[in-house]
């Protein structure tokens, strides 16, 4: 389905037929950008392509895909490599599994992997380095609290989310040479369907710790549109998360010498006595 055009850069969202996905394409789509919708359910992305035509009038291509498939992925890769008019992607594409580590399989986690992990990094790459040749454009990836926070729960989930977070920051700063912004979002718990897929019911969940979909994306594209590199959502106070930061900083002169810390050469010389 394609229709009309605009002078803005077009958007490209994976995971858009419902959920986060669903209202970035709803919200870009206010601000006037055609779309590239990605998401396995044709029938729903049909569906949100057409209302969003009727609301906004913007050119929305739909693709069904699953990039948990290599050969489907790569078409995607293929379409930000070759379309020179998408300048912005949405890395949002993600499963959970409510599982676990211990006593599971790695089967059981391998499709997380290859959703949240393989295809998030090559269509990053792909996106980052179509953008670069074009002068610019943009990454929005999708991380999630778990990230920073393995206690909550979901360890293999969680570690996804990590790797998104470390892959965005190192993308941000290689991608600043070459007018490539590239936001992590971190959102905490959010009302989707996220919750019912993984194996975990939503009705299982505090409320209190619940944010509504839209206001998510609406902080998210705040952060977005302010140049942030790392959005969380649902932080209170930017302070604490810039002393994280700044602790963080901290340990970055000794994370790799030439000499054990003193209190590893101590044991060391009290094993070879």
């Amino acid at each position: 389905m394609t229709v009309s055009s605009s002078h803005k850069d077009t958007v490209l969202i994976t995971g858009a037929s419902a959920g986060i996905g669903a209202v970035y394409a709803e919200r870009f789509a206010k601000r006037g950008h055609n779309l590239v919708l990605v998401a396995r359910d044709f029938q729903r992305l049909e569906a949100l392509a057409a209302r969003l035509w009727d609301a906004y009038e913007v050119n929305v291509a739909i693709e069904a895909a699953d990039l948990t498939n290599r050969s489907e992925l790569e078409r995607i890769e293929a379409l930000i490599a070759s379309d020179p008019h998408i300048g912005v992607l949405v890395n949002n594409a993600g499963m959970a599994v409510s599982k676990p580590i211990i006593g599971s399989t790695p089967d059981d986690f391998q499709k997380l992997v290859d959703l949240n992990v393989t295809a998030t990094t090559r269509l990053a790459i792909a996106a980052a380095t179509a953008f670069s040749k074009r002068g610019g454009g943009a990454i929005i990836n999708l991380s999630s609290v778990l990230g920073v926070a393995h206690e909550i729960g979901g360890g293999v989930y969680g570690g996804s989310k990590a790797f998104v977070l470390n892959l965005s920051r190192a993308l941000a700063q290689e991608g600043a040479a070459h007018n490539v912004h590239v936001q992590a979002v971190l959102p905490g718990a959010t009302r989707t369907e996220i919750w019912d897929r993984s194996g975990r019911g939503i009705e299982t969940l505090d409320p209190n710790i619940l944010m509504g979909v839209h206001d998510m994306v609406d902080a998210a594209l705040a952060g977005f549109d302010a140049g942030e590199t790392v959005t969380i959502p649902s932080l209170p106070e930017l302070a604490d998360w810039q002393a994280f930061e700044a602790a963080r900083q901290k340990l970055l002169p000794n994370l790799s010498r030439n000499t054990p810390a003193a209190r590893y050469r101590v044991k060391l010389a009290e094993q070879a006595a």
